[in-house]
C-alpha cells in the first residue's frame, strides 16, 4: 500500500457520478499530479482526500490510517487553494499563524514555525505587511507558508498558480519544486497547465469524466499514451490523428493504407504489438514535433497546402491541409522561423518509429 492509497473512491451528487471508481496510490515523497480537462473531477478527487467533501463509497487511507470518516482538521493534510484563501485583515505573521493558535500551539512553537517556514518562501521581510500589499506571487508564497508551519503528512494543490501571470508561474513552479525536494514531503497537485504537470510530476493521474484514463510518469505519458485521449492531451500542440485501415499484418510490420500519405500505404515496424485484423479501421498518431518539412529516410511523407504559419521566435507551428484529405487539418512543429505563405505545396516527412497506432476505439496497438 502507498502512503495515500485511494480504493474506488466514487462521488455522487445525487443522480450524477462525479468520480466514478477511481483507485490509485502515491508513494511517500512522491509528486503526484492531477490532468485533465475542465470538470473531469480532478479538484473533486482532492477534495475527497482533504475530507472536505465526504465519499459516496470506497476508502482513503493516509500513511496507512483508513480516513474515509476522519474530520478535515484530524488528517494531518494542508491545501493550497487557487484563491489563496488570506484574511485580509492579518498580516502575512498572522495568516501563517492562525492554523497553529486555534489548535493552542505554544506561542513560541508558532514564533519558530512561522519564521522557519518564512526563510524557506523568502517571506521574512514581508511578515508584518497586508495581502492587500503584496503582489499575486508573494500572495501564493503566504498560502503555502500557512501549509508549511503545521508540518502536515501531506500537501494538497489545488491549481495554486492558475491565477498568476506567465512570468510568476514559473517561478513558483520552481518555488514549488524546490520545497518538494526540501521537505520530502509527499504531494498531490491538480492543474489543467500540462508544463506545471510535465516539470512537476513523479506520476501523472490522466482523469476524464471521473475516471482514470492512465498513470504513469511525464515520459510514460508522452511517449507510450494507453489511448488517443491521453495522446491528444499530453503534449502541446495536441497530437494530429488520421484515420486509416489495415490492409495486412505480416511478422515484422502492419500495412496501414491513409489517401493523405505519399503512396498511400505505410509498412510500420510490428515491435511485438498485436495485430490488428485485414481490413480494420485504425487511426494513425503523428506528434506535431515529429512532423516537419522535408522526407525522412524510410518514413511516411505527406504532401499538404500550408494554411497559415505561427512564427513564435525560436519556433514556428505549420497548419496544413493535407493532399487528398478535404477536411484533414495537421499542425506541425519547426525549429526556427519557417518563411513558408498561404497555398504553398509542403511535403511533410515523420520517421516511422515516430507514428502511433491506435484501433478504432481510440487504445494504443
Amino acid at each position: 500500500m502507498g502512503f495515500l492509497a485511494i480504493d474506488q473512491v466514487t462521488k455522487r451528487y445525487g443522480e450524477q457520478v462525479v468520480i466514478g471508481g477511481v483507485s490509485l496510490q502515491a508513494n511517500q515523497g512522491e509528486f503526484v499530479v492531477f490532468v485533465g480537462p475542465s470538470g473531469c473531477g480532478k479538484s473533486t478527487l482532492l477534495r475527497l482526500i482533504a475530507g472536505l467533501d465526504e465519499v459516496s463509497s470506497g476508502a482513503i487511507a493516509i500513511d496507512g490510517v483508513d480516513v474515509t470518516d476522519v474530520a478535515p482538521a484530524d488528517r494531518n493534510v494542508s491545501m493550497v487553494f487557487q484563491s489563496y484563501a488570506l484574511y485580509p485583515h492579518m498580516s502575512v505573521r498572522q495568516n501563517m499563524a492562525f492554523g497553529l493558535k486555534m489548535i493552542k500551539t505554544p506561542v513560541a512553537e508558532i514564533e519558530r514555525r512561522v519564521n522557519e517556514a518564512a526563510a524557506i518562501l523568502k517571506l521574512e521581510a514581508l511578515l508584518d505587511r497586508k495581502p492587500r500589499q503584496l503582489s499575486g506571487g508573494q500572495r501564493q508564497r503566504v498560502a503555502i507558508g500557512r501549509a508549511i508551519v503545521r508540518k502536515p503528512k501531506l500537501f494538497l494543490f489545488d491549481e495554486p498558480l492558475s491565477n498568476l501571470d506567465a512570468e510568476l508561474r514559473g517561478e513558483m513552479r520552481f518555488e514549488i519544486a524546490r520545497l518538494h525536494r526540501d521537505l520530502g514531503v509527499t504531494m498531490v497537485y491538480v492543474t489543467h497547465d500540462q508544463v506545471e504537470a510535465m516539470t512537476l510530476a513523479d506520476r501523472i493521474v490522466v482523469l476524464r469524466a471521473g475516471l482514470v484514463e492512465q498513470i504513469g510518469t511525464p515520459s510514460e505519458l508522452y511517449d507510450r499514451p494507453a489511448n488517443t485521449f491521453v495522446a491528444g492531451f499530453i503534449g502541446a500542440p495536441k497530437m494530429n490523428f488520421l484515420e486509416a485501415s489495415v490492409v495486412a499484418t505480416d511478422a515484422e510490420a502492419i500495412v496501414v493504407d491513409q489517401a493523405s500519405i505519399a503512396g498511400g500505404q505505410l509498412r510500420l515496424p510490428r515491435a511485438g504489438r498485436p495485430a490488428p485484423a485485414a481490413g480494420a479501421r485504425v487511426l494513425l498518431g503523428i506528434r506535431p514535433e515529429h512532423l516537419g518539412p522535408g522526407r525522412r529516410d524510410g518514413g511516411l511523407v505527406i504532401p499538404a497546402r500550408i494554411r497559415y504559419v505561427e512564427n513564435l521566435g525560436a519556433t514556428s507551428l505549420i497548419h496544413v491541409q493535407a493532399q487528398g484529405e478535404a477536411d484533414q487539418a495537421l499542425v506541425a512543429l519547426t525549429q526556427g522561423r519557417h518563411g513558408g505563405e498561404e497555398g504553398q505545396r509542403i511535403e511533410l516527412g515523420a520517421a516511422l518509429d515516430q507514428v502511433y497506432l491506435f484501433d478504432a476505439e481510440g487504445r494504443a496497438v
